[in-house]
């Protein structure tokens, strides 16, 4: 089905109240509209309106596969290097590797989504209704965002992995890991529903907290490093966490909810009545929002022992000594090994 409504003058963005009661009289409305909804209307639309190719599907896989390996590379012969080299302590040379390795991509990743958003013709973010302008089921996918969509696709693929077998175990890893599936359930149906320009938006204000976060995590291990403290990687690694807060509030609870959310919620209906798997593609988004406020409320307690004491330490983290204390040891749990700027982001 094509979209009947072409652009139109760019809206003022909404703000909260008027997406809880636009998106949810229109959600409703949709819902008590919808007299043929279930399993049979699901298949048929999955059906007459996915598209993509075993190509495709075997690229993403291949792509999977290749960035562990790159990951395995780098470690080797760069990150574990490195962090000899810099004489970290022994808990900081162990982790750096994962934070060095997401620092890069991540960095690489976001930068390639501004470009596409703010050096070319697309108008995604100062116009988020635009990306249901001109929508037809099956339309041809731009090769950039084709290009962003098989790096991000395949790198949260290889990041399933990789929280379970080649990451430090953490509080939040099972979360996690649920939100790759569910990030890697987005970006692959939003690819074959041709939703690819709602995310590239999304993608984008996701991946700039992971920046900042790696960042910061990097300037945790290397303040104390070969028996004395280095003030200026203390002063970036706070400057990193107040920046990683700020940021997180801005893109994940702000930007994301009035540009994204009311896109999808409310302005595709306009420009695509009877849009495929909408209360689908919603539900997936609101549980990432639901995440990113799950992760808030570390950030908030990270913000509160700040103003408490000078050292904080991540209340993600399991303690390294939690084997010790089984057998005996019973030391207090505040002795958890890093900074709280480990808090970790939602990837995607």
């Amino acid at each position: 089905m094509g979209s009947p409504a072409g652009p139109v003058a760019v809206e003022p963005m909404p703000g909260y109240l008027e997406l809880i009661s636009r998106a949810s009289a229109v959600m409703l409305g949709a819902w008590t509209d919808c007299d043929g909804c279930g399993l049979q209307l699901s298949r048929r639309t999955l059906l007459e309106n996915a598209y993509i190719t075993w190509t495709e599907i075997g690229l993403f896989f291949f792509c999977a596969f290749l960035w562990t390996q790159v990951r395995k590379g780098l470690t080797q012969s760069l990150f574990k290097p490195l962090a000899q080299w810099c004489r970290l302590l022994p808990k900081d040379a162990a982790k750096m590797p994962e934070s060095a390795w997401k620092l890069v991509f991540y960095t690489m990743s976001w930068s390639y989504t501004t470009y596409l958003l703010f050096f070319t013709s697309y108008s995604f973010f100062h116009d988020p209704p635009s990306v249901f302008y001109n929508w037809k089921s099956g339309m041809s996918v731009p090769a950039d965002i084709a290009i962003a969509y098989l790096i991000q696709g395949s790198f949260y693929g290889h990041s399933i992995y990789a929280t379970v077998y080649m990451d430090a175990w953490r509080k939040d890893s099972a979360v996690m890991v649920v939100h790759h599936i569910i990030t890697l359930a987005l970006i692959s149906f939003s690819y074959a529903f041709r939703y690819h320009n709602v995310g590239i938006l999304v993608l984008f204000l996701h991946d700039i907290n992971d920046i900042q976060l790696e960042f910061t995590k990097l300037n945790v291990y290397l303040k104390s490093r070969g028996g004395g403290y280095y003030l200026l990687n203390d002063i970036l690694s706070n400057t990193g966490s107040v920046s990683f807060s700020i940021t997180w509030f801005w893109f994940r609870l702000y930007w994301f909810p009035l540009k994204v959310l009311y896109a999808t919620c409310v302005s595709s209906l306009q420009s695509v009545p009877n849009i495929p798997f909408y209360f689908f593609f919603n539900a997936l988004l609101f549980a990432l929002l639901l995440m990113n406020i799950y992760w808030f409320l570390f950030i908030v307690v990270f913000v509160v022992k700040v103003l408490k004491m000078k050292e904080v330490n991540d209340v993600r983290e399991y303690e390294d000594e939690d084997s010790s204390r089984a057998s005996g040891d019973r030391k207090p749990l505040a002795a958890n090994e890093d900074d709280a700027g480990h808090h970790n982001s939602a990837q995607g």
